[in-house]
């Protein structure tokens, strides 16, 4: 039964810590992470307001580890993310003007931190879509981003 046990909680520290051999670079003033990670979205949507994916994507963990669950389900990793994403968005008319409100940050560790927020995309031809998300963020290497992002839309 211990082997049971200590396989468990090595899979649990496993997940918890991800896939990835860089250690964050932890950062120790709460308001700081907060004004870091808010900044990490206001960047997403200037480059999403400027159609610019790529750029959008910046604020995404570059790794196979990414995950991104929407409408169809989990994609992983960055590049199927980003592809995603300029499937779906064409277009200047098809990404519209994006707008996050609503914005809740909670530090988790002093290198973790989860958002929940509303989105918007305002698309005067194609029509307006709107929903709600749930980040989870990791500090690695001294930056903030990305490392699951579940969105759905209404």
């Amino acid at each position: 039964m211990a082997f049971v046990n200590t396989t468990a909680a090595l899979l649990v520290c496993l997940g918890v810590a991800g896939c990835t051999t860089a250690r964050p670079a932890a950062t120790t003033n709460p308001a700081e992470a907060r004004r870091a990670i808010v900044q990490v979205l206001t960047t997403q949507t200037a480059a999403w307001n400027r159609g610019d994916i790529p750029g959008f994507m910046q604020g995404y963990w570059q790794s196979d580890s990414l995950v991104f669950i929407g409408r169809k389900g989990p994609t992983y990793g960055w590049q199927a993310t980003l592809a995603n994403y300029q499937k779906s968005y064409p277009d200047a008319a098809a990404m519209g003007q994006l707008d996050f409100s609503g914005l809740r940050v909670s530090l988790l560790t002093s290198g973790a931190a989860q958002v929940v927020g509303r989105w918007h995309l305002a698309r005067p031809t194609a029509g307006d879509l709107q929903g709600y998300f749930l980040l989870v963020l990791r500090q690695i290497d001294g930056k903030w981003v990305v490392v699951a992002d579940h969105t759905n839309s209404e």
